[in-house]
């Protein structure tokens, strides 16, 4: 007769399993000689996987991990892909293995991870197929690593009986609720409602979010269906950084435990309602993206627990529902700052017009048109993330009727002139630039960054102006304009859409900045919205 035997996860295991060591078994095991000590180091004994790569697995070889690495590190790269079930960490080979409930779970992290590549403590690590179907382990000798299992995974076990009991209902107390209150701290890149949404629906059912400015920091609120959901994601997700040393989620527990939605719109969502009108003259929600956003799961929000959260950079940030246009994942802020842009019409581009349309996705620092090749140009962003931004939303468009092309430059600076130097005005200083958009953290700028579009967003409006005046303004940048709406409840803002995104464009480069009287300087970007 088999007996059946609880193990500290919550996972059914047969007695002849539990073995005085720690076993990987396989039906071509190539590690079945392997000791763990009781706190979970490895022998010498152990050779290690020397597979690259093999047939799908839900044990998965993670490798090169930092010595310094804890358990609820390796374990929270697990967690936005499905339940962990076990962890096998062998400190002294700088390996761990983890295994996830299902091979799909499994599969799923490691396709994730072959695009990009994951870090712990700022290093990269790799993640495997195991060359094993199942990781089995003598939870007395690997005490600590399953304690801190059972402890991440308490939430997600809620259901499963542990040791012949049901879980307590101290693990989720009535007084939690499914909604949660998040602060971004530090935020000095995007965070839209379509991250959050992205991030947090990783832990179940989102229903609705509502997001604001309070104290001068950006806040949200979002709700979950279940208590249980909530507190899963507050205890993966609290203290974590989205983007390299900045964007900090603050979560805690809200006193509500009902969110009234009125509209869909870039603010708030109400997932279980695609139905609801937008407000301020945006356009309502299709049901179908709607739906789309109910049921996302090709962008994985993964959590490091001292690494940033390895969703795509600002450019998702910017335009997650907009744009099928994402950033290259994993750019830290750190990086290359300079691009090289080419295929400039030489006779129209100036530093100026350069500064202005870049400016749209970072604070341009210097410009340079080079001296010998007027048809390209050097700028240098505020930081990698920037530099990312712009390359990724302004590569193949159109400016002044030419295809610009725009990479990553070798050059790590533009260099100023030689003082006394004349370089015909090909070279300028943007630093201290008072039209920079994203000088300010936690600016409302960040949370409107789009796509070149032929829709274009205006602000700082004064009442004088008139809709027929921002017409004839924009026609005569060269483009026709084809509707204009001002917001319903501020008159000072307004869509206006150009023929193209072409002309749209020119119109930015144009009028951005522009006098309109009565102090006021027309602020102009583009919209993911239409008229």
């Amino acid at each position: 007769m088999r007996i059946v035997t609880e193990v500290a996860v919550g996972v059914k295991r047969g007695s002849d399993e539990l073995l005085s060591g720690s076993v990987l078994s396989s039906p071509n095991s190539n590690m079945s000689s392997m000791v763990v000590t009781a706190n979970g180091n490895d022998s010498k004994k152990f050779k290690g996987e020397d597979k690259m790569d093999g047939a799908p697995s839900r044990v998965l070889h993670i490798r090169k991990l930092p010595g310094e690495v804890t358990e609820t590190e390796v374990i929270a790269l697990g967690l936005p892909f499905g339940k962990v079930t076990n962890i096998l960490m062998l400190k002294g080979k700088n390996q761990a293995f983890l295994e996830l409930a299902t091979e799909e779970a499994a599969i799923t992290m490691v396709n994730y991870y072959s695009a990009v590549t994951p870090h712990l403590r700022n290093q990269p690590i790799y993640i495997q197929y195991s060359n094993h179907k199942e990781l089995k382990t003598d939870n007395t000798l690997n005490q600590r690593a399953q304690a801190v299992l059972q402890a991440v995974t308490a939430v997600q076990t809620a259901n499963t009986p542990l040791s012949g009991t049901t879980v307590s209902e101290s693990a989720v107390t009535p007084a939690q609720s499914p909604v949660l209150r998040i602060i971004i701290d530090n935020m000095y890149y995007p965070v839209t409602l379509d991250v959050l949404h992205q991030i947090f629906s990783k832990f179940g059912a989102v229903l609705k979010i509502i997001t604001f400015t309070k104290n001068n920091q950006f806040q949200a609120l979002l709700q979950y269906g279940d208590p249980v959901n909530a507190q899963q994601a507050k205890l993966a997700l609290d203290g974590q950084n989205i983007y390299n040393a900045c964007c900090t989620l603050r979560i805690d527990f809200s006193k509500l435990v009902n969110l009234n939605v009125k509209y869909n719109n870039d603010k708030s969502r109400d997932y279980t309602r695609p139905d609801l009108p937008s407000g301020d003259g945006q356009p309502a929600l299709d049901p179908a993206i709607a739906a789309a956003f109910a049921k996302e799961t090709s962008l994985l929000a993964v959590p490091g627990a001292l690494s940033p959260l390895a969703i795509p950079n600002a450019a998702a940030a910017a335009a997650a529902a907009a744009a099928g246009r994402v950033g290259m994942p994993g750019v830290s802020a750190g990086g290359n700052t300079v691009l090289l842009v080419s295929n400039l019409n030489e006779e129209m581009v100036t530093p100026q017009s350069l500064f202005t349309l870049f400016g749209v996705y970072g604070d341009v620092q210097r410009v340079k048109i080079l001296y010998n090749k007027k048809d390209s140009a050097l700028i240098q962003m505020a930081d990698g993330n920037q530099s990312q931004l712009a390359m990724n939303h302004l590569n193949g468009q159109k400016m002044y009727g030419k295809i610009i092309r725009v990479t990553l430059s070798k050059h790590q600076t533009v260099q100023l002139p030689r003082e006394g130097l004349d370089d015909q005005g090909l070279t300028k200083d943007f630093g201290n630039s008072p039209l920079h958009r994203f000088k300010k953290p936690g600016s409302k700028n960040f949370q409107n960054i789009f796509p070149p579009s032929a829709t274009l967003h205006l602000s700082n409006i004064p009442p004088s102006v008139a809709e027929e005046d921002l017409r004839t303004l924009f026609a005569n940048t060269g483009g026709t304009v084809k509707a204009f709406k001002f917001f319903q409840r501020d008159h000072k803002m307004a869509l206006l859409q150009m023929a193209t995104v072409e002309e749209a464009i020119q119109a930015l480069i144009d009028l951005h900045n522009y006098n309109l009287g009565e102090n006021h300087h027309l602020r102009v970007s583009f919209s993911k919205s239409t008229i």
